[in-house]
């Protein structure tokens, strides 16, 4: 009876490893991946530092770097259809800044509620701090924008500073610009972090092996009484 047992016993044994194995790969994973964001909610909260003459998507220290600006808002904006939850449709107004220097940068002043999108904004001087910022929000099922209407279905950080004539530099305001816009600041909501999810689903399926290894071994045991 035992030589019938021992080879579906350490087969079970062996998958139960594996499938153990890869749960706390996926916790080790998800450690990691918390250290990440602390990481990048410290950056995010850091305070100020000057605008790097040419900010760079691909230097991690300019990534969520935080920075001040000042100068005016030109009046030529873009809009990005958004829907925020409890709230509903709306946009998010990117404007064309010019700084004190001369500098022509885009800046995310943030949400305004669908039946306010078509409204006037008024305020041009401002100075404002907010974060670098590169979203990555287009893909092959992104319509393209509507250069009618100004209305964008994502931010693309490249197409927009063509389309408004600035430099690609992106700047989240962390706070309201004014124009009743309500800021929408960068934070860590948008990265996922699903790993401790993979490993529950490991773990339940290495119970789920043991478990079923067991019955078979039960089966064996009942066959040769």
């Amino acid at each position: 009876m035992m030589r019938r047992m021992i080879i579906p016993l350490l087969f079970g044994l062996f998958g139960a490893g594996i499938l153990i194995s890869l749960g706390v790969w996926q916790v080790q994973r998800m450690q990691w991946k918390e250290g990440i964001l602390a990481d990048i909610t410290a950056r995010i909260a850091a305070d100020p530092v000057p605008l790097p003459p040419a900010p760079d998507p691909t230097y991690a220290d300019h990534r969520y770097l935080p920075v001040p600006g000042s100068g005016r808002f030109t009046g030529k904006t873009l809009s990005v259809l958004v829907s925020r939850k409890e709230i509903g449709a709306g946009v998010r107004i990117i404007a064309t800044f010019q700084t004190d220097d001369g500098r022509r940068v885009l800046v995310d002043r943030g949400f305004l509620r669908d039946a306010d999108k078509n409204r006037a904004l008024t305020v041009t001087d401002a100075t404002i701090t907010g974060n670098l910022h590169w979203p990555q929000e287009t893909d092959s099922f992104t319509p393209p924008p509507d250069l009618k209407t100004g209305l964008w279905y994502a931010r693309d950080v490249t197409a927009m500073a063509q389309a408004l004539d600035t430099e690609p530099t992106f700047i989240v305001a962390r706070a309201s610009t004014g124009d009743e816009i309500e800021a929408m600041p960068v934070d860590t909501s948008g990265i996922p972090n699903d790993h401790w999810g993979y490993a529950v689903q490991w773990f339940s399926l290495a119970a789920v092996w043991l478990g079923m290894t067991a019955y078979l071994l039960w089966r064996i045991r009942q066959r040769t009484v």
